[in-house]
């Protein structure tokens, strides 16, 4: 490889932002609000307490907190029990 190669400086003319619409800040920022709020939110998928079963929690990063779950805790208290058989919970006869 050549060391002694010349070294050229271009310029380039800056793109102009794109026009925006009427109320175009408004929407920005609103989906940088949004977009902001959602990485806040982690999914966690964790082993249930039946083999071949998970859990699968939605928490807020910044408290810690369990905003969500599936399945909930009431029915995975259920499914612990020795009476618990898949379809019990709902009775679909008429």
């Amino acid at each position: 490889m050549e060391t002694s190669a010349p070294v050229l400086s271009v310029t380039a003319p800056l793109a102009a932002p794109a026009p925006t619409m009427a109320g175009g800040d408004f929407q920005e920022s609103r989906a940088r609000q949004e977009a902001e709020q959602a990485a806040r939110y982690r999914l966690i998928i964790e082993e249930g307490p039946t083999l071949g079963t998970y859990v699968y929690k939605t928490l807020d990063s910044t408290t810690g907190e369990v905003v969500r779950q599936f399945p909930r805790e009431e029915v995975l208290k259920i499914s612990e029990s020795g009476t618990y058989a898949a379809g019990a919970l709902i009775n679909t006869s008429a």
